[in-house]
């Protein structure tokens, strides 16, 4: 029987923080090049430092003639990208900046290996693992430390950029720590809040009487209590912000990306990844299925993972594990998710519809717990598959 009493801890970074500046930057390419083709195959990293921001990786497009037309589109993304999350620093600012645009034609060989062809089927873009988790300690299925750190500094943006809090800088990190009794959340032991502010003359008190409020609304009645332990900027001061302070690289933030460390993580990182790569598709599907499971209430608690070989389509392997939450036998749940879902890299782009443009709003807080939207943004996190399942088991 697993833990029911427990403090437990999940950190969150906001879209200016500078290693998501990088994964924004890779997934507004990704978009730009999917608009032109669903099927373009991109694996896009980006480095950014003190007014400068290097581009790296391969591309591909079935009409090569376009490919040189779109590496000129590279430098307007990624300032457009600066310039929406709000940077304009002396030294990281959207219009000055400094890129360097490295990305060139995707390898033939990984290319042989992924193409469908008359004899097999489109195989995985890489080997590896991935894992989706799901929880019904939420609304949103999803563990709740990391569910609300998110929540906190995506209001924080909002407020920043629609100027209610002009004093407010686009860097900022959070970080809570929640107590569980009986295996659900109830109150927050501590709270931890970095924001970059524009004022120089602001301490740690008054940036906590700024953003103070705006934590309160974000969290559950009674959560946070007088027993509560804050720490707002408890270096003093944080004025230079972004890649000026700290440099940044894509794919870097992946347990902020997914579930706190609440869940296993395969290694694999997501922005900038077109979804042939199973690194990201297949995490995708994972979530999709283990959301579905705990949806259906087969389970409390769901972590499901899925394992690949580069150029072969199948899944090599399908787990389930409900923690002991499990109103049916794990098996069973294995057996009903591998029928009800085609876990090929063309059946899972089909089954949620990922030859969109719908990655840029992925790079900053978190991939999943996010409403699905009309166009297919989120669509992982559906849950139409729970009459499925329930029949399947």
């Amino acid at each position: 029987m697993s833990r029911q009493n427990y403090i437990f801890t999940s950190e969150s970074v906001s879209e200016g923080h500078p290693d998501k500046v990088c994964d924004r930057i890779s997934d507004s390419i990704l978009d730009a090049l999917l608009a032109e083709e669903p099927e373009a195959r991109v694996a896009c990293e980006a480095f950014a430092t003190t007014n400068r921001v290097v581009i790296g990786g391969e591309i591909g497009l079935s009409d090569k003639a376009k490919l040189a037309e779109y590496l000129d589109l590279i430098d307007p993304i990624t300032r457009a990208c600066i310039r929406d999350i709000g940077y304009e620093q002396d030294k990281f600012h959207w219009e000055h900046v400094e890129i360097t645009n490295l990305l060139h034609e995707q390898s033939a060989h990984i290319a042989q290996g992924v193409n469908a062809a008359a004899n097999k089927d489109e195989g995985a873009g890489d080997q590896g693992i991935m894992f989706g988790y799901a929880t019904d300690e939420t609304d949103a299925l999803m563990p709740a430390p990391i569910l609300y750190a998110h929540a906190i500094l995506r209001r924080l943006a909002e407020v920043r950029k629609s100027g209610a809090e002009t004093v407010l800088g686009p860097d900022a990190k959070s970080q809570l720590s929640v107590r569980y009794v009986d295996g659900l959340p109830v109150e927050v032991t501590s709270i931890v809040l970095s924001t970059q502010h524009l004022d120089e003359t602001m301490d740690s008190d008054d940036v906590r009487a700024v953003i103070e409020p705006y934590i309160r609304d974000e969290l559950p009645e009674g959560w946070l209590t007088a027993n509560t332990i804050w720490h707002v900027n408890p270096t003093g001061k944080f004025v230079i912000g972004g890649p000026d302070g700290d440099a940044g690289l894509t794919g870097r933030k992946i347990i902020v990306d997914t579930y706190g460390g609440a869940a296993p993580h395969g290694g694999g990182a997501f922005s900038g990844k077109d979804p042939t790569k199973v690194d990201r598709s297949a995490a995708y599907a994972a979530r999709y299925l283990a959301k579905n499971v705990v949806a259906a209430g087969l389970a409390k608690r769901c972590t499901l993972q899925l394992s690949y070989a580069i150029g072969v389509a199948r899944p090599l392997s399908i787990y389930v594990d409900t923690h002991g939450t499990g109103a049916v036998p794990d098996e069973a749940i294995e057996r009903a998710v591998d029928a009800a879902m085609d876990l090929t890299p063309r059946g899972i782009r089909t089954a949620l519809g990922l030859n969109k443009p719908i990655y840029a709003r992925t790079a900053a807080y978190g991939h999943f717990g996010r409403a699905p939207e009309a166009d297919g943004g989120f669509s992982w996190e559906r849950s139409d598959l729970v009459d499925v399942l329930k029949a399947g088991v």
